[in-house]
């Protein structure tokens, strides 16, 4: 059995983490390096770090971040945020990163999937979905949560596998932020319709329990949680013993 994934999220902004509930009221939860080698040597599994401003000049943050993380680091960590191109990625993979994430632009020209996928193999794309209920079923929305694009989740994700997907972040927006716990039926009907990894985020707590029922309940492969990590109300060590004690196989 594969062990299942822990992977605390840096959302970076102007060079600082931040965190937020549902995609706004943003605040300030640390420097991105110094987080990065805090949970490294705490025993995450990965890292992801979204730009979530995504400008140029930001575009220039993130790639000197990545310098500096990997140097701190010896885990995988996956960049993401206002990746256009296959230039963006090779940038960001030459500066250290171990995969690339990619959202909106995805959405935008579904064809950069594939064209990543055959030019850095797809165990390096992932591809972010921001997923919300309306009305009985799931939509994806783009540009930081701002834009429904119409397109129903399950449809999207299929697509994303076929193109090429090494592996989806999926998050809730209606959980996002609220510690109240993943998104189970969302994350259980893409977990099984797709045959790549999801990455499950969107609503993690102080309650290990959040994360076993993830893992149980909708067979995620990684619970991926900020705010909880950020500010220590559930560290990382104490997390892992108490799904191993559930019965969970995760990496020590």
């Amino acid at each position: 059995m594969l062990a299942k994934r822990i992977i605390p999220c840096l959302d970076v902004k102007d060079g600082q983490t931040v965190k937020g509930v549902n995609f706004e009221n943003l605040k300030y939860a640390g420097n991105p390096v110094a987080l990065a080698k805090k949970y490294s040597d705490e025993g995450a599994d990965e890292l992801v770090f979204l730009d979530i401003t995504a400008t140029n000049e930001a575009r220039k943050t993130t790639v000197n971040m990545v310098e500096q993380v990997a140097k701190q680091v010896f885990i995988p960590f996956t960049v993401g945020g206002g990746i256009k191109t296959i230039e963006d990625m090779h940038s960001l993979l030459r500066a250290g990163a171990d995969k690339i994430s990619i959202n909106s632009q995805a959405v935008k020209t579904p064809d950069l999937i594939e064209k990543a996928a055959s030019y850095f193999g797809s165990q390096c794309v992932v591809v972010a979905v921001d997923g919300r209920r309306i009305d009985n079923d799931f939509y994806v929305f783009i540009n930081a949560g701002q834009k429904n694009t119409g397109i129903k989740l399950i449809d999207w994700v299929k697509t994303v596998q076929k193109l090429g997907a090494g592996e989806i972040l999926l998050t809730s927006m209606d959980a996002d932020g609220t510690q109240k716990g993943f998104d189970i039926e969302m994350t259980k009907l893409v977990v099984e319709n797709t045959n790549i990894p999801v990455i499950a985020s969107g609503g993690a707590g102080a309650d290990s329990k959040h994360f076993c029922d993830v893992f149980k309940l909708a067979n995620a492969d990684a619970a991926l949680a900020a705010s909880i990590f950020h500010f220590n109300t559930l560290p990382i060590r104490k997390l892992k013993s108490d799904l191993a004690c559930d019965g969970i196989c995760v990496r020590n």
